[in-house]
C-alpha cells in the first residue's frame, strides 16, 4: 500500500521550508536530548543544594518538554515531516548525552548551562532559516523559545556561582 502524501499545503516555497524544517528538527532533537539530560540530573542530583537543584531541574525539564510539540507542529505546518523515534532524535541531536554514573552538582549546572546556550545557537540558526524562507510565524515563535533557553542558562549560571 502506498503511503498517503503528508505534505501540508502552504504558501511558502518548498526549498525554503526544507531548510526551516531541517533546522527545527535539529532543535527538536536537541530539545529532547536536553530534556532527558535535565531529568537525569533531576533524578541523580545530590548534596547540600539537593532540594533547590532538584526542583529547578524539574521546572526546566517541564519547560523544555512543553516546547517539543510546538516545534514538531511548526515543521508539519510548513509542509514537512518531523522526527519519528528515539533513533531519529539520536541521528539529529548535537547536544551530547551524559551517561556517567556520577556527575557532581557543579558539573550538572555547568553542563546544562552550556547545553542551553548551544540550544540558543541552534534556535538563532533556525530563525535565520525562517527569515530567509519568509516564514514569519516560525520567526516569531522562536523568539519565545530562545528567551526561555537564555533564562534557563542564566538560572544555571547564577545557581553555580560561588560567593
Amino acid at each position: 500500500m502506498t503511503a498517503p502524501d503528508l505534505k501540508t499545503p502552504t504558501d511558502l516555497r518548498n526549498n525554503a521550508t526544507k531548510s526551516v524544517a531541517q533546522a527545527l528538527n535539529g532543535v527538536l532533537a536537541d530539545s529532547y536530548a536536553l530534556y532527558f539530560k535535565t531529568k537525569n540530573f533531576h533524578w541523580h542530583v545530590s548534596g547540600p543544594h539537593f532540594r533547590d537543584y532538584h526542583l529547578m531541574f524539574d521546572e526546566q525539564a517541564t519547560q523544555i518538554l512543553a516546547t517539543t510539540d510546538a516545534i514538531a507542529e511548526r515543521v508539519r505546518k510548513t509542509g514537512n515531516t518531523t522526527l519519528r523515534s528515539i533513533g531519529d532524535i539520536g541521528r539529529h541531536q548535537s547536544i551530547a548525552d551524559n551517561d556517567a554514573d556520577y556527575v557532581s552538582p557543579a558539573d550538572m549546572l555547568n553542563e546544562l548551562r552550556e547545553d542551553n546556550l548551544r540550544l540558543v545557537e541552534a534556535l538563532r540558526a533556525a530563525k535565520s532559516a525562517a527569515t530567509e524562507a519568509g516564514d514569519n510565524a516560525t520567526e516569531g515563535i522562536i523568539d519565545d523559545w530562545t528567551d526561555q533557553a537564555e533564562e534557563r542558562a542564566w538560572f544555571l549560571f547564577e545557581a553555580g556561582r560561588n560567593g
